[in-house]
């Protein structure tokens, strides 16, 4: 049976779900329309529909018109891809309109705006998902696969290394994202992601969260304690960011320019600002020490400028060890195929047991962004449902679990205090 659909926030993340409708999904989805603040990159992702899909286009609706777009067109469900700041409006008011929702990561940013859509969601039995594409990934799964069948025994401890470089990383401080208050910096944006693996592997869920985090190697003071003097506040036309390899070149580049570039005169968004400039206010160098309540504990680190990308994670526990290590191929968010975002270039999983020989353990290589996760997400989402012994699909209380605990990362940064997760929200 064909479900009906409407998208919100028409910006980098939103072709991989309407593309993938229109493209593979005809029999079980339907797009019904697009809604944005801006006019312009809604007629981009039209011109993609019509022109790479042969799909037609389909109404568009400006974000005041929002109520009006859930009347007339009546989707089933909202797919809600806008900055991260204002997911709460759209995932409530699609809730108290009828409509489920399935939204990007992360759900919402603080905790006020999380017990709102607990509360609508409680009141109005509709349902919200978040797309945790991770968890879908061959290797993720895998390590789920180890420790649920008891390989290294219960998992005491985690330590858990990610790294962004200084493609993926900078591009942080490109965007939006850079201002806190959009994106509740990369302990909620981007290590929702990691927060979520965790509480997915384990099977538990954060008590305490203890976190130190700073601007250490992007923004301005910090350039020039290095000794750089040679600064501009955007890169499109700029003379100063000809050499600057952390300079993004709107124009260079067909897609970005014409969702960002040509759009920008309506909404007055810059997707190029210097990684050097002023105004950034998340931290690019994070620590997080977590307690959870299986009792394990979580050693994390999170830092934005490094020059490899991925992950590197190890699991300690009564029967023996598992180590991880993946390396991703590096990318900028909408600069190339969907398919290069998180692909996998290098990947190894190893099982040491306590008494006995170490041996590596093989993964089938999948096609598709996120280590191949990508695919199965979207075929979770919008084809025929399957039973899934896993159990990857991720619901609002996961997506909740997940940003409690980058929330209390950054009330711990602020104060120097450990953070009861339990004292935000009851969940």
């Amino acid at each position: 049976m064909s479900k009906n659909y409407a998208l919100v926030g028409t910006g980098g993340r939103a072709e991989f779900f309407y593309g993938a409708i229109a493209r593979d999904f005809k029999e079980t989805a339907k797009l019904v329309a697009f809604c944005d603040i801006n006019t312009t990159r809604m007629n981009y992702a039209n011109q993609l529909l019509t022109k790479k899909y042969n799909h037609p286009e389909i109404p568009s609706y400006k974000s005041n018109d929002f109520e009006t777009m859930i009347k007339k067109e009546k989707p089933d469900t909202v797919i809600v891809t806008s900055i991260d700041r204002t997911h709460h409006h759209y995932i409530i008011q699609s809730l108290e309109l009828g409509c489920d929702v399935i939204t990007e990561k992360p759900m919402t940013t603080d905790v006020e705006k999380c017990k709102q859509i607990m509360d609508t969601i409680h009141r109005t039995k509709n349902q919200v998902r978040v797309t945790f594409n991770y968890r879908y990934a061959p290797h993720n799964t895998k390590i789920k696969e180890l420790i649920s069948s008891d390989v290294i025994g219960e998992v005491y401890s985690v330590n858990f290394e990610w790294a962004l470089d200084t493609q993926h990383g900078a591009d942080y401080f490109r965007r939006w994202h850079r201002d806190k208050r959009n994106s509740g910096g990369l302990l909620v944006h981007k290590a929702t992601h990691h927060f979520d693996l965790v509480n997915f592997w384990l099977g538990t869920t954060p008590e305490t969260v203890y976190a130190l985090g700073d601007l250490r190697f992007y923004g301005r003071e910090n350039a020039e304690s290095r000794g750089i003097t040679n600064f501009y506040q955007r890169a499109h036309q700029n003379e100063r960011a000809i050499n600057d390899p952390f300079a993004i070149k709107l124009e260079a580049n067909s897609h970005l320019k014409a969702m960002y570039l040509e759009a920008e005169y309506e909404d007055g968004y810059h997707r190029d600002q210097s990684v050097f400039g002023d105004g950034i206010s998340i931290e690019d160098t994070l620590g997080v020490l977590i307690k959870y309540k299986s009792k394990a504990i979580l050693n994390y680190s999170l830092n934005a400028y490094m020059p490899w990308e991925g992950f590197i994670v190890v699991f300690n526990g009564s029967k023996g060890r598992l180590e991880v290590q993946v390396r991703e191929q590096s990318y900028i968010n909408s600069g190339g195929s969907k398919t290069d975002e998180g692909k996998v270039r290098e990947k190894s999983i190893r099982v040491l047991p306590m008494f006995g020989k170490p041996y590596d353990v093989e993964v089938k290589e999948e096609k598709g962004g996120h280590g191949g996760g990508d695919p199965l997400l979207l075929n979770d989402l919008f084809g025929q449902s399957k039973e899934d012994k896993f159990n990857r699909s991720a619901s609002h209380t996961d997506g909740a679990t997940s940003i409690l605990t980058g929330i209390a990362g950054n009330m711990s940064i602020n104060t120097g205090l450990p953070v009861r997760v339990d004292d935000l929200l009851t969940l």
